[in-house]
């Protein structure tokens, strides 16, 4: 079984509710939730006139490929209504891979580790909640590291 770990964001509508409904949609479709963050408040990031995002992440274990855990939660996605209209837009739901294990994928619709969590404090502040001594494969730091290191300045508070 690997360790995948999962981040979920949304800004529009019932944020909570979203984020329920997309571990509901996750833990029958894909497997089970292990474990799973608080949930933090997060000032946009990329387009800052956005409503502020509700942000978890979550650990599941899986033997399915990272190819299909993409393709289920694409759908996932879809099913609660996400429109893709505009880069970093506001959206009801956003679920990204963070890792698929220790693995590292490098393909035009698939990067893990996620290619921008290094850089984000939305990502970082509930990824080290959950696994501080996650390592990177890439940067060869663990998640504690590189939430120390961050430079990122949005504003990310637990509620």
């Amino acid at each position: 079984m690997i360790d995948v770990f999962l981040l979920l964001g949304s800004n529009l509508g019932n944020r909570k509710l979203f984020l329920d409904k997309a571990i509901e949609h996750i833990s029958t479709e894909i497997a089970p939730v292990e474990k799973a963050s608080s949930i933090y408040e997060t000032q946009s990031w990329g387009k800052t006139d956005e409503p502020d995002y509700l942000n978890q992440v979550i650990q599941i274990k899986t033997s399915k490929p990272a190819r299909v855990i993409l393709q289920k939660v694409l759908n996932i996605e879809q099913e609660l209504g996400r429109v893709r209209e505009a880069k970093w837009g506001s959206r009801v739901i956003d679920i990204d891979i963070l890792f698929y294990g220790d693995e590292i994928i490098d393909e035009p619709d698939l990067k893990v580790p996620h290619s921008q969590l290094h850089n984000r404090r939305f990502t970082l502040e509930p990824l080290n909640e959950l696994a501080p001594k996650l390592f990177h494969p890439v940067l060869r730091k663990n998640i504690n590291q590189l939430k120390t290191e961050l430079t990122d300045s949005l504003i990310v508070k637990k509620i």
